[in-house]
């Protein structure tokens, strides 16, 4: 896949591939319109997945990570949330130009996502069992009695003890790990070539947690899929990762592999970042977080959203806004002293 030419005003651009990806987002722009006026939630996010691959998109609450997500889902309420421009590729056709039935059986079957608190995604007026079968029902067009069978079958592959019994009971009956097991066989059931996990870990105990990510590793080796993993928890994608994401406030402000991101930062937020995990030799060392907080999406200010927590800024950071710029193979960064990032940080 050729290198895209980078669009200064939005950020958009792709690195260099060795392959085709099999979704593609490009310049992202979602915004929520309030009785208290328009909040810019997504600016012009760009990026790719490869069969096979993980990418993680990694950033604070309130960052953009999981409207992007919804975005790509079809499950933008309007109103208040309006995609307001920008592409999503799937297998090279744009599925926000695509007629709704093409768009619902794409994001039915080959784009599938895990959310991040199970119990209120899943009905709890129906059997685990039921709303797994359903799939199978209505998107394979298969009878009662060989759904089911499908439903145990993908119950027992994702670890659930006794699964053909466990078909019968409700959600509020299985354990907070065992719910999140089901999400991801409905999501697996009908073997979509990406997965977007959205932080599917973050109400689960550190073993459990361990487990599911175990999981989701060994399913997607065996199906070959694509994985988005959208998190904030940098051990995770450290160990999972082949690409990272890093957003702040609706976009991307650094991306390249995970090893030489969290190694050598590019950006001044990825930075702060990896100076807030406590260092293992020095135990009784303070941490060092990032002052301030994240800007009001419905009052970002001019220049860099990240400017009035940066060490770095300038003047010119508080007047032009950095575009998503190449800053060697393989990496990119949206800061104007990406360079200095990286000599003194």
């Amino acid at each position: 896949m050729s290198e895209l030419p980078t669009t200064h005003d939005t950020g958009a651009w792709s690195l260099p591939r060795r392959g085709e990806p099999v979704l593609s987002v490009r310049d992202l722009h979602v915004e929520f319109r309030t009785r208290r006026g328009t909040l810019q939630a997504v600016r012009g996010v760009s990026w790719d997945v490869e069969p096979g691959e993980t990418l993680a998109i990694l950033g604070e609450s309130g960052s953009g990570k999981s409207v992007s997500a919804q975005a790509v889902m079809g499950l933008i309420d309007s109103p208040p949330g309006h995609i307001t421009s920008g592409s999503i590729h799937f297998r090279g056709r744009d599925l926000l130009g695509a007629p709704e039935v093409e768009q619902r059986r794409v994001r039915a079957e080959g784009v599938s996502i895990i959310f991040q608190d199970a119990l209120t995604a899943l009905n709890p007026v129906f059997t685990v069992g039921w709303q797994i079968a359903e799939l199978f029902r209505v998107h394979r067009g298969l009878g009662r009695r060989e759904a089911y069978q499908r439903a145990g079958d993908l119950l027992d592959r994702v670890g659930i003890p006794s699964a053909r019994q466990r078909l019968h009971e409700y959600p509020h009956q299985f354990s907070g790990g065992m719910r999140q097991r089901a999400m991801i066989a409905m999501a697996l059931a009908l073997e979509p070539d990406v997965l977007i996990a959205d932080e599917p870990t973050t109400a689960l105990d550190v073993t459990v947690q361990a487990q599911i990510m175990d999981l989701l590793t060994d399913l997607q080796r065996d199906l070959g899929m694509g994985l988005v993993l959208i998190t904030h928890d940098l051990a995770v994608v450290a160990d999972v990762a082949d690409r990272v994401a890093v957003m702040y406030a609706g976009r991307v402000v650094e991306t390249g592999r995970v090893r030489e991101v969290f190694t050598d930062p590019a950006h001044p937020y990825t930075l702060g970042l990896m100076r807030s995990i406590p260092p293992l030799e020095r135990r009784t060392a303070s941490l060092d977080p990032i002052r301030g907080t994240p800007p009001n999406p419905g009052a970002l200010p001019v220049g860099c959203a990240f400017a009035p927590r940066c060490a770095f800024a300038r003047d010119r950071c508080r007047e032009e806004d950095p575009a998503l710029e190449v800053v060697e193979a393989g990496r990119a960064s949206a800061c104007h002293f990406s360079e200095e990032v990286r000599r003194d940080g």
